[in-house]
């Protein structure tokens, strides 16, 4: 799934320098149609998905495995940095040459859907090439847009709040499920009072928890045809952030930017930050300290808004080999051994038989998996909000423009215009 400074910081770590030739990968650059069928029978399809060298390991063991199991099948593989990875997908959509199956998130499903691009899997479904049973949560559900079945969730996540916890102990602060908006800001008082350390790293450019903010009032991010709030709620929400940066409840966003692409909580500038409870684990790869995981705070001590998010498989609609490329996803989303070698690298795993193959033995991703349970045994999970069409280029230019204001080049009335009159640009309304 998109997801603003996280994903930027993700990306700019993990991925700086990973290319196809550092692991012998081939790519497809340069590679016209779709993999063909050779005299034997033998079927090629192409496979496509952002991220760096340590995720494409991880894949080409999967493959392997794929590949024993269906010999007249191969697979030809392609990735890059998550922008990167964007850019070349329009290019070869755009020239009628996409790969077969490639990683996806929500906020591309009804534009590439709108270009024609995206197969419906709903046939192999029917076929028999493809189950769409034994999902976690309802995630079976989560690709779906307008009856069509565009994508299959590979892994899922949820926004949580990633705490430094001797720093959160030492302040007294507990988080516990419920805990509402006040709590939070009080304990952000606590933390940089007894520790002095700023108590969040600075939610204001976090599109993936301002939409759960707006859900427990019963608005939405995004509504099916664009925008589910006002410019009054986004000049509310960028008020509260530049105040608690004159604060000092929020970290400097100056010297967050100087830091960067570590994070401002393993720099010691902040307790804690709001992100996606599978990114945990860079934390303690960055810092010296133990991290945790915490609750998203509440408006009326009941309801999160949270969601399920997920990074999904899908197909091209000129694909030749379709039959083939739902065995492919089937294989990836369903086959315990595949679990085993992902871990939780694109999140927690979808399926349930995934979810019991891998059982982490580390902190960090027992914690990952606990916290997701919590979710779904405290009864707070709800469907995603729709993305319309634009959906990306809007999260885009909210993490944009709210760094601008949060470094000053902008007063918060003009970034919420300048939000506004960009997104409808991008929504078309």
């Amino acid at each position: 799934m998109v997801n603003g400074r996280n994903v930027e910081r993700r990306t700019i770590l993990k991925a700086a320098g990973a290319t196809a030739a550092t692991l012998g990968l081939a790519a497809t650059t340069g590679c016209g149609g779709d993999g063909g069928t050779s005299a034997d029978g033998t079927v090629t399809i192409r496979y496509a998905w952002w991220g760096a060298e340590d995720r494409a390991e991880r894949i080409n063991k999967t493959i392997a495995l794929f590949e024993k199991k269906y010999p007249k099948i191969k697979v030809k593989t392609d990735f890059q940095p998550y922008l990167d990875f964007w850019k070349k997908f329009n290019t070869q959509a755009s020239g009628g040459n996409p790969p077969d199956v490639f990683q996806n998130a929500i906020g591309f499903l009804r534009k590439y859907d709108a270009k024609n691009v995206l197969l419906d899997l709903s046939e192999q479904v029917k076929a028999g090439n493809l189950r769409m049973d034994g999902f976690r949560a309802g995630l079976e559900k989560f690709g779906e847009i307008d009856g069509k079945l565009l994508g299959v969730p590979v892994g899922s996540n949820s926004m949580a709040l990633v705490i430094d916890k001797p720093v959160f102990t030492r302040a007294g602060v507990k988080p516990e499920q419920g805990w509402t908006w006040d709590d939070f800001d009080a304990a952000m008082k606590k933390i940089r009072d007894k520790t002095g350390r700023a108590g969040d790293s600075g939610m204001y450019g976090v599109m993936y928890l301002y939409d759960p903010y707006l859900r427990q009032q019963g608005k939405a991010f995004f509504t099916e045809d664009g925008l589910g709030f006002t410019e009054a709620d986004l000049k509310e929400w960028w008020t509260k952030a530049k105040k608690g940066v004159e604060e000092g409840v929020y970290a400097d966003p100056k010297k967050v930017a100087q830091i960067k692409p570590k994070s401002a909580v393993a720099a010691e500038l902040a307790g804690g930050e709001f992100t996606w409870d599978n990114f945990t684990v860079r934390y303690t790869s960055e810092g010296k300290s133990e991290y945790g995981l915490a609750p998203i705070p509440t408006t009326d001590g009941k309801k999160t808004g949270q969601y399920l998010g997920s990074l999904m498989l899908s197909a091209s609609k000129r694909t030749q080999h379709p039959k083939e490329v739902a065995q492919f996803i089937d294989f990836m989303v369903h086959d315990p051994e595949v679990a085993k070698i992902m871990g939780y690298d694109r999140g927690v795993p979808a399926t349930q038989a995934q979810f019991d193959a891998y059982k982490p033995t580390d902190p960090v991703n027992k914690a990952i998996a606990e916290y997701e349970q919590s979710l779904v045994e405290a009864g707070v999970l709800e469907p995603i909000t729709p993305h319309p069409e634009g959906a990306d280029i809007c999260e885009a230019a909210f993490l944009r423009i709210s760094e601008e204001m949060a470094l000053g080049k902008r007063s918060v009335d003009d970034a919420v215009k300048q939000f506004f009159t960009e997104s409808k640009t991008a929504l078309g309304s």
